[in-house]
């Protein structure tokens, strides 16, 4: 928004009296949070040509060809490959793609009471959040182009907009066994509109190779993706060294210098599909690391440490949703063979069988341990089932997924029957060193000693959905303090910490430090803020909001506690600039709506 527009405004503003100010963030505010999780980013220029070279050039710093590189050697593999789910994780939309898609789509939610759309319109895909007044009227319209749709469709796929370089979920989704665009995932219980990021743990699992720029905010390289789609370098390393090797004899190269997974061990093996098929509780690279950092034969613990809240007896058997590994290792096929049961011993990862195939096809897998007679049920009533004798239909039962609508899971435990309770194993998986969580991918014969930087944050995230983890992250931040008292995450949460017990001052303290180590922290810019406000420095307070935004500039809350903080200075003329820039960036807030109308009459 640019002055001129404010200006006018700003008369009226400066003659709203402060209690009107004050009743109207009362019941706008009330209730509303300490600031949370950091959304998104500044608004940036739009890619260049400049722009495509440098991360082109990022990806052969890396090594990295792409699959059309390998297809010219493997064509039939890349072939095969490209039709899996995997190989159709993420697609670009070009006008090519869009008679392709089940379009135009529309969906009313009653308990948000709002319209979507998603349609066509010059060649590009778009979708639309909208509201209706009592005679019809447009209350407010939020339309985004959409540049990718990330899934293959086999359960259905997603969208992703770009609001500058930040990359956000599209609120509807299409479902195949339904087949409409309904609310995405998690949608139906949270007003998300067009503010929920795409974060660099997420879309690494779901693409070939991204190029975030950070952590945690959304925010990407200008162009994200230097191959959309999960490709051949996922599971094989990096191919330049490998073309060089088998294409140039001069080379000096040694061996293949390319990573096949049928050569490495069962553990190695596993870690490298637990990088993307196993979540837990908590996933977090190791200090110094991210996501894009591991490569295909490493230990995957030596990237990123992947924890689990440890089951109970008598806990449902639900851990089902991308929680293959570890369902798997609770299998008696996967004990019974001393842990040499691989995701690969059943799963294909070049080809993928029709629906209609795929039970014959697992039926060969299971076949290659037992037999016909290792099944009780006799031949005859085995045949009575749809499809005839299959395997995974009986022991590898699906339940509709709770997580996401119109989808089914797959149990990966393998039962010998259903409703088979949890093995004692299931029990017996933490250790002295970690007793309250399951460390997932711990390297076997290798001492439990996950760096405390990295517990600080697995506690972190656990805590914040299980309140019986409170003390356990507390300990681990006690430890991160003693370990790396001048880390800038460590000072930043101490600083967090501080403030929730009410110790706003040396809250103040830890955090300006925090910030001085490293200034591109939003969330530790929102915590100073609140702490200063409360110290009723809100000038500084109120630079410190402003700072936060520009890192984060698609945040509400941060707009929000800016305005708070505006009026509570009786800046009023800001105060209005801010709300109105905020109605801008999130028109769907019907309480801000409200405000802005009230203080503009």
């Amino acid at each position: 928004m640019d002055a001129p527009r404010l200006r006018w405004r700003a008369p009226i503003a400066s003659r709203i009296p402060s209690l009107l100010w004050a009743v109207i963030l009362g019941t706008v505010f009330a209730g509303l949070p300490l600031l949370g999780s950091v959304f998104a980013a500044t608004e940036p220029d739009r890619p260049t040509t400049s722009d495509a070279a440098h991360d082109t050039a990022e990806a052969r710093r890396n090594h990295y060809v792409g699959s059309a590189s390998c297809a010219k050697c493997h064509r039939e593999i890349y072939q095969t490959f490209s039709a899996t789910r995997m190989g159709r994780s993420l697609t670009q939309v070009t006008p090519a793609l869009i008679p392709t898609l089940p379009l135009p789509g529309d969906f009313y939610s009653e308990k948000l009471d709002r319209h979507y759309q998603v349609f066509a319109r010059d060649k590009k895909l778009f979708e639309s959040e909208y509201q209706l007044g009592p005679e019809g009227q447009e209350i407010f319209r939020n339309t985004y182009q959409v540049e990718w749709i990330i899934g293959a469709g086999a359960n259905g796929y997603g969208a992703l907009v770009r609001r500058g370089t930040a990359l956000f979920e599209a609120p509807l989704s299409f479902y195949e066994k339904t087949k409409t665009w309904e609310l995405s995932p998690g949608f139906e219980a949270r007003d998300l509109a067009f503010n929920r990021p795409i974060l660099a743990g997420c879309i690494a699992c779901h693409s070939g190779r991204a190029y975030p720029l950070d952590q945690t905010t959304g925010k990407f390289a200008p162009i994200p993706f230097s191959q959309p789609s999960i490709g051949c370098e996922n599971c094989h390393g990096p191919g330049q060294r490998h073309i060089r090797a088998v294409t140039t004899p001069t080379s000096g190269l040694q061996g293949t210098q390319i990573v096949n997974p049928t050569d490495l061990s069962a553990e190695r093996e596993n870690d490298l599909c637990m990088s993307c098929h196993e979540a837990g509780d908590s996933r977090v690279p190791r200090p110094g690391k991210t996501y894009l950092d591991y490569r295909p034969g490493a230990p995957l613990d030596e990237t990123l440490s992947i924890f689990m809240v440890p089951p109970k007896r008598g806990d449902p058997d639900d851990k089902d949703h991308v929680q293959h590994y570890y369902e798997m290792s609770l299998s008696k096929c996967y004990r019974a063979s001393n842990g040499q049961l691989r995701c690969a011993t059943c799963h294909d990862p070049h080809m993928e069988p029709a629906r209609d195939e795929a039970p014959a096809f697992f039926n060969t897998r299971c076949m290659t341990c037992h037999t016909n007679n290792s099944c009780s049920l006799p031949i005859a009533a085995r045949k009575q089932t749809t499809p005839s004798n299959n395997c995974i239909g009986c022991h590898m039962p699906s339940r509709p997924a709770s997580e996401t609508a119109h989808t089914s899971l797959t149990n990966h435990r393998i039962l010998a029957k259903t409703g088979e309770p949890w093995p004692e194993a299931a029990f017996e998986q933490t250790t002295a060193a970690l007793p309250d969580l399951i460390h997932l991918n711990r390297v076997v014969g290798r001492p439990d000693d996950v760096p405390d930087l990295t517990l600080l944050e697995a506690y972190r995230e656990i805590a914040e959905r299980r309140p019986e983890y409170k003390n356990s992250y507390l300990n681990a931040l006690s430890m991160a303090q003693q370990s790396a008292p001048n880390d800038p995450a460590v000072l930043a949460a101490s600083g967090k910490q501080a403030f929730l017990e009410g110790d706003s001052r040396g809250a103040i303290t830890l955090l300006q430090r925090s910030i001085q180590m490293d200034p591109t922290q939003p969330m530790a810019f929102s915590w100073l803020s609140q702490a200063l406000a409360r110290e009723d420095r809100l000038p500084e307070a109120i630079d410190a909001s402003e700072k936060a935004i520009s890192l984060n500039q698609f945040d509400p809350l941060l707009h929000k506690a800016l305005i708070e903080q505006l009026v509570a200075a009786k800046d009023y003329p800001k105060a209005l600039a801010a709300l109105q820039l905020y109605m801008e960036l999130f028109p769907e807030d019907a309480q801000m709506r409200a405000m802005l109308q009230m203080v503009s009459q």
